[in-house]
């Protein structure tokens, strides 16, 4: 049984005969999209987990693409009429998305098994087990029998729009260089099944010799890692042309570890 955000007004905290529980099949797994308390915030999703395992995306309250001005939201891809309803219960309907997106992709919607989202935001718990992580939606069922916890906590980043499923990269660079400058870093993967955009993996003060570590949620699953491209740029005009490089950079992906 799948519970696409199942509801949380006049069901959460009642007994398990009223609402959606683990007990009602062999394998109950929840997305959680929309589970902010009701009132104030008209969350309309249960937020406790209640199945064997409970998926979190982007931390199960605010789902990125749902914050677009009204007007913007309605007239969307999908047509007025989706868009009105999008408009009305954008973060509630976002369960039913991800679900149908994860049918494509068999190997997106990696849930990592984790205490709180502050901690999976900041690679606290990056990468999967040894078991690996299952996969949030129509493939959740391959993780059945894997299961080791009562109670198993997920927790994933989507896109703000299709296609939604990101998958995670720890990107660490160690930098070379004569002298220290105020800028960003950027990296860009390249690999066998594709290439994603730049990401920031530090800004600020940049000096040579030290290790710079960053998380970052990919568009696309690169696959074999062939390249990565390397790109670091100072805030203003320096007249003494500093010159930085990368020493290595090492790239773990979070699926395969």
């Amino acid at each position: 049984l799948s519970g696409l955000d199942p509801a949380q007004p006049y069901f959460q905290g009642t007994p398990t005969e009223v609402r959606l529980d683990k007990s009602d099949a062999d394998f109950v797994d929840i997305i959680h999209t929309d589970s902010a308390p009701t009132i104030p915030n008209l969350g309309f999703g249960i937020s406790p987990a209640i199945g064997h395992i409970d998926f979190y995306p982007n931390g199960g309250k605010q789902m990125p693409g749902c914050g677009k001005n009204p007007v913007s939201q309605i007239v969307d891809l999908d047509g007025i009429w989706e868009g009105t309803r999008d408009f009305v219960a954008c973060n509630h309907l976002r369960s039913y998305k991800y679900y149908s997106d994860s049918i494509i992709y068999p190997d997106g919607f990696l849930g990592y098994p984790c205490a709180s989202y502050e901690l999976f935001q900041s690679g606290n718990c990056f990468p999967c087990p040894e078991e690996g992580c299952p996969n949030m939606g129509h493939y959740a069922d391959k993780f059945k029998d894997k299961i080791k916890n009562n109670m198993l906590k997920l927790y994933l980043n989507t896109g703000e729009a299709r296609d939604f499923p990101l998958w995670r990269y720890k990107v660490t660079v160690t930098l070379s260089g004569k002298s220290k400058v105020k800028g960003y870093v950027n990296v860009a993967l390249y690999g066998s099944n594709g290439n994603t955009k730049q990401f920031q993996i530090t800004k600020g003060t940049l000096k040579p010799d030290n290790t710079y570590t960053a998380y970052i949620d990919a568009e696309v699953n690169v696959g074999e890692v062939t390249k990565v491209k390397f790109l670091w740029n100072n805030n203003w005009i320096n007249p003494t042309f500093p010159k930085l490089g990368a020493a290595t950079i090492t790239v773990e992906a979070g699926q395969s570890r």
